[in-house]
């Protein structure tokens, strides 16, 4: 069996031999650069992204990144950050979905003591952390309707009022904003403000998703496999073509974060020194010739919350895991007619199937411990 090799993360010492081999093979023209932040690629729909970045870095444009759910869209804007001028600032983050639409201007913004019930002290939001740095808003486009005047007049005027203050704050901040949605569709649906959307999108880069750069998968795995073995202290000394072969095969609909993932499990789960693939991933990969884009997101969906015994929410839920907010995951579970553990692997034909004088069965929330 030929295989690709990959260089020992552990102590046990390598021959002279082996050594240089090893030492080309796990070079990879991707990997190479501390500038690149820790992107990975050759492919020429990533390079022409980081060029784009990296074009506008100097600058002080505000910049919306598009992308699917782990492209890497944070990697991104922390390049832009460490290649302007503003590098020597803080680079504050902020997920705009996962803060509960009632605290999202505090967050922002901060406020005063007493502005509202559990406000017992005066707290500085992220503006005001970001100033003379870059702020990076991921899901821009879950920020409510009514809190978008106030974002759109800090990035024109660059000053706010802290949350039951008169007193206007002035601030220096960048602004990265990021979506995995299509901001031009909810403006048309008047669930986006268009004059912000337009404010949002001076510079536009799009980031591709993985299955349209497949040649860079393979200086992916290297990359993940060496960061994974440095970490978990496993024997990993080799990848065998044939599991190679099925994770460049693999659609891959959660990106680079499901990648990720795979590897790390993959890593734990491999014995003789060898890379293999979990099982559900290879048969997946063979039977994907007739899998649509929803079906192949729903069994990934499933087979995260196999791993998590169907916890959801938590540090170790499976919303974490896939970079969700815990209800946009239980949201597209019940798009996706993932109902419960035991009916979750019904096939279509088979719930199909079903007498209609069954009903539609109940959801069964699965624990959010």
């Amino acid at each position: 069996m030929s295989s690709v090799s990959v260089m020992p993360m552990h102590s046990e010492p390598v021959s002279s031999e082996r050594s240089p081999i090893l030492k080309r093979a796990v070079h990879c023209p991707g990997d190479r650069s501390v500038d690149a932040n820790g992107i990975v690629g050759t492919s020429r729909v990533l390079q022409e992204a980081m060029q784009q970045a990296r074009m506008v870095a100097p600058t002080d444009s505000t910049v919306l990144i598009h992308g699917e759910t782990g492209t890497g869209k944070e990697l991104f804007a922390g390049l832009i950050h460490e290649l302007s001028r503003r590098r020597g600032g803080p680079f504050i983050r902020l997920n705009c979905a996962a803060i509960p639409e009632g605290l999202l201007e505090s967050e922002l913004f901060g406020h005063e003591k007493g502005a509202f019930t559990s406000a017992i002290a005066q707290r500085m939001g992220r503006f005001e952390a970001a100033d003379r740095g870059t702020l990076f808003l991921d899901e821009i486009g879950d920020v409510p309707l009514s809190l978008q005047p106030k974002l759109l007049r800090v990035l024109q005027e660059r000053e706010f009022e802290r949350l039951g203050s008169a007193h206007t704050v002035r601030v220096d901040v960048r602004v990265i904003a990021a979506t995995n949605r299509d901001l031009s569709e909810l403006v048309a649906e008047q669930m986006f403000r268009a004059d912000l959307f337009y404010r949002l999108n001076v510079f536009p880069i799009t980031l591709p998703p993985l299955r349209d750069r497949r040649e860079d998968i393979p200086c992916l795995v290297r990359h993940l496999v060496r960061n994974a073995v440095a970490r978990m202290q496993r024997p990993i000394r080799t990848i065998p073509d044939e599991a190679m072969q099925t994770l460049i095969d693999h659609d891959w609909p959660g990106n680079v974060r499901e990648l990720q993932n795979v590897i790390e499990r993959a890593v734990i789960l491999s014995e003789d020194c060898a890379l293999r693939v979990p099982r559900l991933l290879r048969e997946r990969g063979s039977r994907s010739g007739g899998s649509t884009l929803r079906e192949k997101e729903r069994d990934f969906i499933l087979e995260v919350l196999d791993e998590t015994n169907w916890i959801i929410g938590g540090s170790s839920g499976a919303a974490r895991r896939l970079g969700l907010p815990r209800t946009t995951l239980i949201s597209k579970m019940k798009r996706l007619g993932i109902l419960h553990r035991d009916s979750a692997r019904l096939s279509a034909a088979a719930r199909a199937s079903l007498p209609v004088s069954q009903g539609q069965p109940n959801f069964q929330r699965p624990s959010c411990a």
